[in-house]
């Protein structure tokens, strides 16, 4: 792999920091890819790799080495770099000696086809990437179908959200709204019961009737999702808590509302999430 080899003051790698730091605006939806599960990541889902930076004295496989003249091949442009520019622009302490300037996918609501068995997250304000990007992978592992953001408090390319969705960020389709009743009236078009999870109600969700078009609200980590939610029918649910903490971390708490719509809406793909002993 004979490419041209670049240091810590080349263009490219100022743009990698920048994408790091994730201040500067970002509307092309660029983020940075580091190691190797995150190139196969890449390479399975079929993204784009705007830029590939290669750094063969940090690689230790073969598998390693196949990923680099894969991505090469993909990539609009590839350069080689030192293991010490390496260090300096890479957040993971062994990536590999693999590192990308790739694009996540880009949908808007026109791009949406649900099935009648749809289940949709709604993040309303969740402002630490790491709970965004761990929903995210629950909603890949139960199947959900949509990520619905309003009142954005981080981005999708956030470093954080990529790592903490392992990768599936690449493939969850995800929309956004300006505002709560434009959300909350997209989804009742499209004939969605939507669930507020809410600290404050008596509901408990085992009380409630999963539909087979649902939505569920995660508000802010702090506050909980925003007061235009309320001026709406839609039922509140919380989990009950049995000791003394008042709520669970909202990545865990929407884990268990998401697994629990999704093993009653009686889609027939997932009988097992209802019913373990059928396996």
């Amino acid at each position: 792999m004979d490419l041209q080899q670049i240091g810590a003051g080349h263009a490219a790698i100022k743009r990698v920091i920048d994408l790091q730091r994730n201040t500067a605006p970002n509307p092309t939806l660029m983020f940075v890819a580091e190691g190797l599960w995150a190139h196969n990541a890449l390479l399975e889902t079929g993204t784009p790799i705007d830029t590939f930076f290669w750094c063969p004295e940090a690689s230790y496989s073969d598998e390693a080495q196949l990923r680099a003249r894969q991505s090469i091949e993909r990539a609009k442009r590839s350069f080689q770099i030192s293991a010490k520019t390496l260090a300096r622009v890479a957040e993971r302490e062994k990536p590999d000696g693999l590192l990308s300037i790739t694009q996540l996918p880009y949908w808007t609501p026109r791009d949406i086809t649900l099935p009648e068995t749809a289940l949709v997250l709604v993040a309303d304000g969740i402002e630490i990437p790491g709970n965004l990007g761990t929903l995210i992978r629950t909603m890949d592992g139960c199947a959900a179908d949509l990520l619905v953001m309003v009142n954005r408090r981080t981005r999708l390319t956030h470093p954080k959200v990529f790592r903490a969705s392992h990768g599936m960020v690449l493939s969850v389709p995800t929309i956004e709204f300006d505002s709560v009743p434009q959300a909350s009236a997209w989804l009742r078009e499209r004939g969605f019961t939507v669930l507020l999870a809410d600290a404050n109600t008596d509901q408990s969700y085992r009380d409630v009737t999963y539909d087979q078009r649902t939505a569920i609200v995660l508000g802010n980590e702090r506050y909980g999702f925003s007061k235009e939610w309320r001026d709406e029918p839609f039922a509140p649910i919380r989990l009950p808590m049995l000791g003394r903490a008042d709520s669970l971390n909202v990545s865990i708490a929407g884990a268990i509302f998401l697994y629990e719509a999704r093993a009653r809406m009686g889609r027939s793909d997932t009988e097992q999430l209802a019913d373990p002993s059928s396996s």
